[in-house]
């Protein structure tokens, strides 16, 4: 512990001089902190400022988040993945406009409460925008305090992360809460860099570090290796008629609950499979290409994905569970997943 207590002004003085310029921070009110943190989770920096951007132009506010229809709130989280996200973002923005007015609190435990939020989301909020002290310890500042008390536990385990919160806690100083936080993530973010060499000569921290003093640096910090994803054949359909193309909605429970998705079938089906099923949808194919192989990463399941292009005539009537849009339309209105990312690029000029 006293090694931590000894990070704070070092770290403190570091990141005035150093901090990113990014665009939550230069107003953090605490619904653009929260919005910001969660579009963070599971998603690069660089990648969440062009969406953060446009998320808070067309929903400025808490009411406007709550009020949002679902097909328009998904389609500004395209491309952020993992939907369920914002899907409890608007559950939680519900009840803040149900049980206070439309606010955010200014109290850490009621923070926790809502929908979607656990322990480093609260604390960000409640350090970032409102300067209590509580600690927001994300995998970044674990890695950081790994290495700075050379400890071999493993960061995976419940028990350690709630160690590190209190150990964090102990320490955080109460009139600088939201920037030491972002102190620890800044620097596991862009000095103590995971999955290469963390750039300890940048590094505020150097004389403080145990790992570095041990020349440890890479052998932490110690996690359980995530359990091997199970793998699924996926055979991908882009039906075109005109200017139309095809479209399905997912159910509204499971992986991509409730987005709208390319006809899929389990399976990896040839090209004379594929017309056989096109036909007992009473649709009439006109020709068939097929497309490149493609391969999509969820957290728990791995798509290998066979392709094909399919051209059919004007439906008399759309198959029960399918509905056809124009492609401008599709790309304006519709949210698809990433995953089907490299099959849509054939919406736009068919084959």
């Amino acid at each position: 512990m006293e090694t931590l207590r000894e990070i704070v002004t070092p770290l403190l003085r570091w990141y005035d001089g150093h901090a990113r310029v990014l665009p939550w921070r230069e107003e953090p009110t605490p619904y653009r902190v929260w919005v910001s943190e969660i579009m963070l989770q599971q998603t690069r920096v660089e990648a969440v400022k062009t969406y953060f951007e446009r998320f808070l132009k067309e929903l400025p506010s808490v009411r406007d988040l709550a009020e949002a229809p679902e097909d328009r709130l998904m389609k500004l989280w395209e491309g952020l993945g993992y939907y369920n996200r914002v899907r409890n973002m608007q559950k939680a923005a519900k009840k803040l406009i149900r049980e206070c007015d439309g606010e955010m609190p200014a109290d850490y435990d009621r923070i926790r409460e809502l929908p979607g939020i656990g322990n480093y989301t609260a604390g960000a909020i409640a350090s970032i925008a409102f300067d209590i002290p509580k600690p927001a310890v994300d995998g970044n500042v674990l890695r950081v305090l790994s290495r700075v008390q050379k400890s071999y536990e493993d960061i995976m385990k419940q028990s350690v992360r709630r160690r590190m919160e209190e150990q964090v806690q102990a320490v955080i100083p109460k009139e600088r809460a939201g920037d030491f936080n972002q102190s620890l993530i800044e620097l596991g973010a862009i000095v103590c860099v995971p999955n290469g060499a963390p750039k300890c000569g940048e590094c505020p921290l150097k004389k403080l570090c145990k790992a570095h003093a041990d020349g440890v640096e890479l052998e932490l910090p110690k996690k359980t290796p995530p359990k091997k994803r199970r793998t699924e054949d996926r055979t991908v359909l882009v039906l075109l008629s005109d200017n139309k193309a095809a479209l399905k909605k997912r159910p509204p429970k499971g992986l991509l609950a409730g987005l709208y998705e390319l006809p899929n079938l389990k399976g990896k089906y040839n090209g004379e499979k594929v017309l056989e099923y096109v036909k007992s949808l009473g649709l009439s194919p006109i020709r068939i290409q097929s497309l490149p192989e493609a391969k999509h990463i969820f957290s728990h399941i791995e798509w290998h994905m066979a392709g094909f292009a399919v051209k059919i005539e004007e439906p008399e009537q759309e198959p029960e569970g399918f509905f056809f849009v124009e492609k401008e339309q599709m790309k304006d209105s519709y949210s698809i997943p990433a995953a089907f990312g490299v099959y849509t690029e054939y919406f736009k000029h068919g084959f």
